[in-house]
């Protein structure tokens, strides 16, 4: 393990990767029960247009396979503790078209493929490692503790601390799934003031263990045989409709994710750049191509990552542990799909915390520098999406160095990419 991950290089050990595999997986887990849902809704199974029965089983099969392969190439082909699954929001987008027959199931599965193999001649040619370096670093800084509110917003939402049905309000704090969660972030924050190793770990597993006498953590078995006689006829239509959306959701997203994982793990530069950062694109972009081919939409680079490397994680064995649990999920799946979300959403808001630290590096003696960099944070703050936020911060960047008639410093791939960002805004 020390040749293979450079384990001491990176400062870390054996057990601390482990651990940090192990959290990023449970922070994840719930991918294998959203997922589904996103493409089948509520039912156990979905015809499309066509007459194509996808079941729920089978959506959850390929998800952990392919999360579990692509994860663990991430492992040995970049060194990095990034896990990768299929990402949220273009599943849902496709699931409610396919539920509606509004599309057929292989439409969507082709217009995953098609993003993907954009994804790849782009980071062949260099060409997102170029976008990543024109992006200003006050932007940049930006992108970590925008990416903080986003997934704190997402830990608040899936614990039922936060009510976003009708604005912004406090949940339900009677109900025994709150009152597990906040015991559990207030237990992850004592086990971190003592300095306990793995804290967020051990919450997620003692909140999952308090829940099952609650009746909050539903054990419907520990294994089962999966059956794997529904993973056919994922490509059988034409179509190129949802592209654009989807590409550049992702793109932006696995953007901004990379980075921000990487900048809590100390791996980016004096300029805010991830080195060899073309490594985990084409990893991404791979896992879209081969999700579109096995029946899942667009697979990338998880922000969750980042409780790992709070944990400790370091290397590619981060990943390499968080890939081998999901393909173990294939077998056990009831198991792990019995986390529920008052034992990971205190996760994701105590990451979403130490992930503001990097906002006090930003600029803020001008206005010019400071204004985009505070749009990012409230837009991804307040519409939930990454994405959104960091094209907001991209028009408004370059918005105001136009009125100031500073044209010149903005790098002419900036131009475009704020183009692109308001098509984006209006087609989506």
């Amino acid at each position: 393990m020390e040749k293979l991950f450079k384990l001491s290089q990176r400062g870390t050990d054996v057990k601390t990767e482990v651990i940090a595999g192990l959290t990023t997986f449970m922070t994840m887990a719930y991918v294998l029960a959203v997922q589904p849902a996103a493409i089948c809704g509520g039912d156990a199974a979905v015809v499309d247009v066509n007459g194509v029965v996808i079941s729920k089983s089978a959506i959850m099969i390929s998800c952990a396979l392919v999360s579990g392969l692509i994860t663990m190439l991430m492992a040995f082909y970049t060194n990095l503790p990034f896990a990768l699954s299929t990402g949220m929001g273009s599943n849902f987008i496709l699931g409610a078209m396919i539920q509606s027959q509004a599309i057929s199931f292989g439409s969507a599965m082709l217009i995953t493929l098609v993003s993907g193999i954009i994804f790849v001649a782009l980071t062949v040619f260099g060409l997102r490692d170029l976008i990543v370096r024109v992006i200003p670093k006050n932007l940049k800084i930006a992108i970590s503790a925008s990416i903080g509110f986003f997934i704190a917003y997402l830990g608040f939402k899936n614990s039922g601390i936060g009510s976003f049905a009708n604005g912004i309000a406090l949940g339900d704090i009677t109900a025994p799934a709150v009152l597990l969660s906040i015991g559990g972030l207030l237990l992850m924050i004592v086990l971190n003031a003592l300095n306990v190793k793995g804290a967020i770990l051990i919450s997620i597993l003692a909140i999952t263990l308090i829940g099952i006498p609650c009746g909050v953590t539903q054990i419907s078995g520990v294994a089962a045989v999966p059956d794997f006689s529904d993973l056919s006829n994922v490509f059988t239509a034409s179509g190129l409709i949802l592209v654009f959306v989807c590409f550049f959701g992702d793109f932006f997203s696995t953007l901004g994710t990379v980075l921000a994982v990487a900048g809590r793990a100390n791996m980016l530069d004096e300029n805010g750049n991830l080195p060899g950062i073309e490594r985990p694109f084409l990893v991404d972009a791979i896992g879209t191509c081969v999700g579109a081919l096995t029946g899942n939409t667009t697979v990338t680079t998880y922000v969750e990552s980042t409780s790992g490397v709070e944990a400790g994680g370091r290397s590619g064995l981060t990943s390499l542990v968080t890939g081998v649990m999901f393909l173990l999920t294939v077998f056990l799946a009831p198991l792990f799909v019995a986390i529920p979300y008052c034992a990971t959403g205190p996760a994701l808001i105590y990451v979403g915390f130490l992930m503001l630290k990097g906002f006090v590096d930003i600029d803020f003696s001008s206005f010019d520098e400071c204004i985009a960099p505070c749009v990012m944070l409230m837009f991804t703050a307040f519409t939930g999406s990454i994405t959104n936020g960091l094209g907001a911060g991209i028009i408004v960047h370059v918005l105001v160095k136009l009125v100031k008639g500073r044209v010149k410093d903005v790098h002419p791939i900036m131009y475009v990419l704020c183009a692109l960002m308001v098509l984006y805004f209006i087609v989506g």
